[in-house]
């Protein structure tokens, strides 16, 4: 058999130089994001009946999963701000007015230190620019109330409340990390970096960041094809990753049970189902049609034909080209 030239050493160079934020980056970003969290507390500790109750880092930035940006768009860290519900309309409070009250408490926290302009109201969040280090923090809020483990209302792009846990979720992905060591997360970066390529390629192609998270998840918690996830050999969890999705075709449900019973899921005909491990009542591909389901299974289809080619080709060249397709051409291989 063939040398398998791009081994996981050469996928995990790849890495370190191409898709991770570097250590120093992600710290100046946490070091904001904890700057933003203690002008608010300190503001909420004076201001008792403040309708702001808290902040949580959230999304791929606090989940250690993120990867770098080819252009300069969208937030460089996603914090939730958890609203009292109570206090600014219950639950259904309209977003529109919801995020105007959010951009005046965010200006109200730093008082005189920003300009107006720093503050930009996106479509479901507060966007804050810090200009001393040009990050952008989205701000989105999560109305509360007073559930325990930071459970609160997210509002959806379709306008949905969706019932969700910052805490739990970091827990659920911490969990996994400890006992499957750095390279979980590493090689949720890397399969990113894939589906961003093969976005580039197929610009109508939908594979949401988090639902790469989970479907690499299942197949730590379970297995895939009678072999455990292989996080320690980035080539064969590719394409143990590619596999499932082209042989599955997606179209079995994914439950975790981590915060509840299998049975609290009830039956479904979305067309492709994955379950929020903190939410039952919540797919996260609940949007997803028919349409979306072949087109992500198609791409993961033709990347394993080329992730195997590349396992198996002859040279350095053949193999280095294989997985160029998969990154881009910005892939430095073996």
């Amino acid at each position: 058999m063939p040398a398998n030239h791009v081994t996981h050493t050469v996928l995990a160079a790849y890495a370190a130089s191409k898709v991770n934020i570097s250590s120093e980056a992600a710290a100046r970003r946490r070091a904001q994001v904890n700057h933003l969290r203690e002008r608010l507390e300190a503001h909420i500790g004076a201001h008792p009946a403040y309708d702001l109750v808290k902040l949580r880092a959230s999304g791929s930035t606090a989940k250690h999963t993120a990867i770098q940006r080819r252009r300069r768009e969208g937030s460089d860290a996603d914090v939730a701000a958890y609203v009292r519900a109570s206090n600014v309309g219950g639950v259904d409070a309209g977003e529109s007015g919801l995020l105007d009250w959010l951009c005046d408490r965010c200006r109200e926290v730093y008082g005189d230190t920003k300009e107006a302009e720093d503050f930009v109201i996106s479509d479901h969040a507060v966007g804050i620019t810090l200009r001393g280090s040009g990050l952008k923090i989205d701000v989105a809020p999560v109305l509360y109330t007073g559930e325990p483990d930071d459970r609160g209302y997210l509002i959806t792009r379709q306008g949905d409340r969706v019932l969700t846990s910052v805490t739990l979720h970091l827990r659920f992905m911490r969990t996994r990390r400890e006992a499957a060591g750095p390279e979980y997360r590493e090689l949720i970066r890397l399969l990113k970096a894939w589906v961003r390529e093969a976005k580039r390629v197929d610009d109508q192609l939908r594979c949401k960041s988090f639902l790469v998270e989970l479907i690499v998840a299942h197949l730590w918690d379970k297995g895939w094809n009678g072999e455990a996830l292989a996080v320690h050999n980035y080539p064969r969890a590719f394409e143990q990753v590619l596999s499932f999705i082209s042989r599955t075709g997606l179209r079995t449900p994914i439950v975790f049970t981590d915060f509840y019973t299998a049975s609290a899921v009830a039956a479904s005909t979305d067309a492709i189902q994955v379950w929020d491990p903190v939410n039952p009542a919540n797919n996260v591909a609940r949007t997803y049609k028919e349409a979306d389901r072949q087109r992500l299974v198609t791409a993961a289809t033709a990347a394993l034909e080329t992730v195997v080619w590349g396992i198996q080709a002859p040279t350095k060249g053949d193999a280095n080209d294989a997985w160029r397709e998969v990154f881009g051409p910005g892939f430095e291989g073996a």
